[in-house]
């Protein structure tokens, strides 16, 4: 929902707000992995159950998955390889800080919570394998009520202020509707497009 409402408008925020991260040329895709491992630092403290630095760690995390694609823009340097990289270590990061959430619990003996975020962690992947698999033939499939932008707000937000468990209760709901919502956009659009025999018997375009 934020990156379908402000997504158009960040390039020109960020070159507003920080001109200087565009003062020299800087390779986007030491970007990328510079922040996924800031967020494997969150995921460790997250397993150790330092909830409010986990909480930080992501979002600074979070800061450089947001310039990586803004600087390559800038400088001309967008690259199929790049969309791969930064694409894989979104992936990576969310499962990486959920497992380190699970450590926690686990180790707690919260058998509930373990159950709550593995649900989480789920869901997350399944909402974002089903757009992959989707615009595999479709153009695009966007929408859900928790993208991942604010799956990692709230994560984020969660853990800074003391209120981890319910944002996780928050995020198993909301990460179910939002896989859900993917299907059934997934299934609408898919129904639309011509069968290959369909289109083999309508012939060349």
């Amino acid at each position: 929902m934020i990156k379908a409402r402000f997504g158009g408008r960040l390039d020109t925020w960020i070159h507003t707000l920080l001109p200087f991260l565009f003062r020299r040329e800087v390779n986007p895709n030491h970007l990328t992995v510079i922040g996924a491992t800031i967020s494997i630092a969150a995921a460790v403290a997250f397993a150790l159950g330092r909830f409010p630095l986990g909480g930080f760690l992501l979002l600074a995390g979070g800061f450089f998955d947001l310039i990586d694609g803004v600087v390559a823009r800038h400088h001309g340097r967008s690259t199929a390889f790049g969309a791969f990289l930064d694409s894989t270590m979104d992936r990576f990061v969310d499962m990486v800080v959920l497992f380190g959430i699970v450590m926690h619990y686990a180790r707690a003996g919260q058998a509930v919570m373990v159950l709550v975020v593995g649900v989480v962690l789920v869901m997350s992947v399944m909402t974002s394998y089903a757009k992959a698999r989707a615009e595999q033939v479709i153009p695009h499939l966007g929408g859900g009520i928790l993208e991942r932008g604010e799956r990692i707000g709230l994560l984020a937000a969660g853990s800074i202020l003391g209120w981890l468990e319910p944002i996780l209760w928050i995020l198993a709901a909301g990460t179910t509707v939002t896989a859900l919502q993917r299907f059934t956009l997934a299934y609408r659009e898919l129904e639309r497009r011509p069968t290959a025999t369909e289109r083999s018997a309508r012939g060349p375009a």
